[in-house]
């Protein structure tokens, strides 16, 4: 069985061409089936397993296959199912096979491979993955080990480490941002549209800062309608948009909707409407909310979740110290992982072994019946079951001493008494 994992991410790929990668969370049930269909076409067996993460700053396909070339067949799987070139999606794809892909997953389990150095979000979104891909039938005893694993490795970093000291968060850096625009984000009125979990951590980040105003707007009223309970904000839906985004001084938006949400002509409206006051948006969402024409606008300031990728930088050097300690922890697990996989990979040797070990012991067991049964000393029936029993199991290493050659024959001499050497 080969472990697999192949995707690509903020590091080589830029958002234009992750949102085209992206799945939507309503895809990911039918495209973990669909990728264990395709490791399937090269597979001797049908015990193929798949995974897939799919995040603003990162998609990537976990696999487990007998296949001829697993690597090549997810990353065809992902241009495919997409309808991507694959010629045109290659250079930015990663292939990673067994440890490579092992130590990848504990990497980014661990917040090592972020945008935000050590951020644990995605830790959720990795449980979220894997159980969308078991209740779609895509994990089995390599990938469950795998992300079990994972999840240990990434509380071990996170408990010894310092890894997530001195970082910068996405939500923090849209302030930051903000700040640049407008001197005082109390006399600003601030809009969030969408109501998960990166939208609650911008909410709390800019509430600290007390705006004149927030408001939540979400496609369902009631989940927005919580989101804004906690911080004594409003309430709207998604279809007021059109009619209300020239209100908003400052625009956070992550949805997962397929399709950008706010369009340049609604943008040019809202900005005609503020008399060209400006307008900062932040558009955190892959797919994209927002239209990137929307960038062009005199009196638009708009950032990407790449944009803000480059601000959460700030204070690498101060982390450094965390990251070699836990490239550390990750390489001692990994090495322990494959040698499970070692272990896992002689499985079926030693189940064939005892298999044959049984068949011989019945066999002989039944002939030493047949000689009770026939009135013989019960001393010469086990003497004859002993030897019968050592002769069955000696037979087929003999065999092989004498039919081997050269090399062959010498190795075998050197480890057959190694197997046969007197146990107590």
């Amino acid at each position: 069985m080969q472990l697999l994992a192949v995707g690509l991410n903020h590091t080589t790929a830029p958002v234009s061409l992750r949102e085209r990668l992206a799945f939507a969370p309503d895809q990911l049930g039918e495209a973990v089936r669909a990728a264990q269909a395709w490791f399937a076409r090269s597979a001797t067996r049908g015990n193929d397993e798949a995974a897939i993460l799919s995040t603003c700053n990162r998609t990537e396909l976990y696999g487990a296959s007998q296949g001829d070339n697993p690597l090549d067949a997810g990353a065809h799987f992902l241009a495919d199912f997409h309808q991507l070139n694959y010629s045109e999606l290659r250079p930015h794809l990663y292939m990673l096979p067994q440890h490579d892909a092992v130590r990848h997953t504990f990497r980014v389990a661990s917040g090592l491979d972020s945008m935000v150095l050590g951020e644990t979000q995605i830790l959720g979104q990795i449980k979220d993955a894997i159980r969308t891909a078991e209740e779609a039938g895509g994990l089995g005893t390599y990938l469950h080990q795998l992300f079990q694993r994972s999840f240990s490795v990434a509380k071990e970093v996170r408990s010894t480490t310092e890894i997530g000291a001195h970082s910068v968060s996405m939500a923090a850096a849209a302030v930051r941002l903000s700040q640049r625009i407008f001197d005082k984000i109390s006399e600003q009125h601030v809009l969030f549209i969408g109501a998960g979990e990166m939208i609650e951590l911008c909410a709390t980040h800019f509430a600290a800062q007390n705006p004149k105003s927030i408001t939540i707007a979400n496609r369902t009223m009631e989940r927005g309608e919580q989101l804004a309970h906690r911080f004594s904000a409003k309430a709207m839906r998604l279809a007021e948009l059109q009619d209300k985004l020239h209100q908003y001084d400052i625009v956070i938006s992550c949805t997962a909707s397929s399709l950008p949400l706010i369009g340049l002509g609604m943008v040019e409206r809202a900005v005609k409407a503020r008399r060209h006051k400006p307008m900062f948006m932040v558009d955190l969402a892959v797919p994209r909310d927002i239209e990137p024409e929307v960038g062009r606008l005199n009196d638009v300031f708009l950032y990407t979740v790449d944009d803000l990728g480059k601000v959460v930088q700030t204070g690498l050097e101060n982390r450094q110290a965390a990251v070699a300690q836990a490239e550390a922890i990750i390489e001692t697990r990994v090495q322990s992982f494959m040698h499970w996989i070692d272990d896992r990979a002689v499985v079926p040797v030693i189940q064939g072994l005892q298999e044959s070990g049984e068949a011989l012991r019945l066999l002989e067991l039944e002939r030493a019946r047949k000689m009770l049964a026939k009135g013989e000393d019960i001393d010469t029936v086990l003497e004859a079951l002993s030897k019968g029993l050592t002769a069955k199991f000696m037979h087929g290493p003999q065999q092989a001493l004498h039919r081997a050659q050269g090399d062959e024959r010498a190795q075998l001499a050197a480890l057959l008494p190694q197997l046969f050497s007197k146990r107590r």
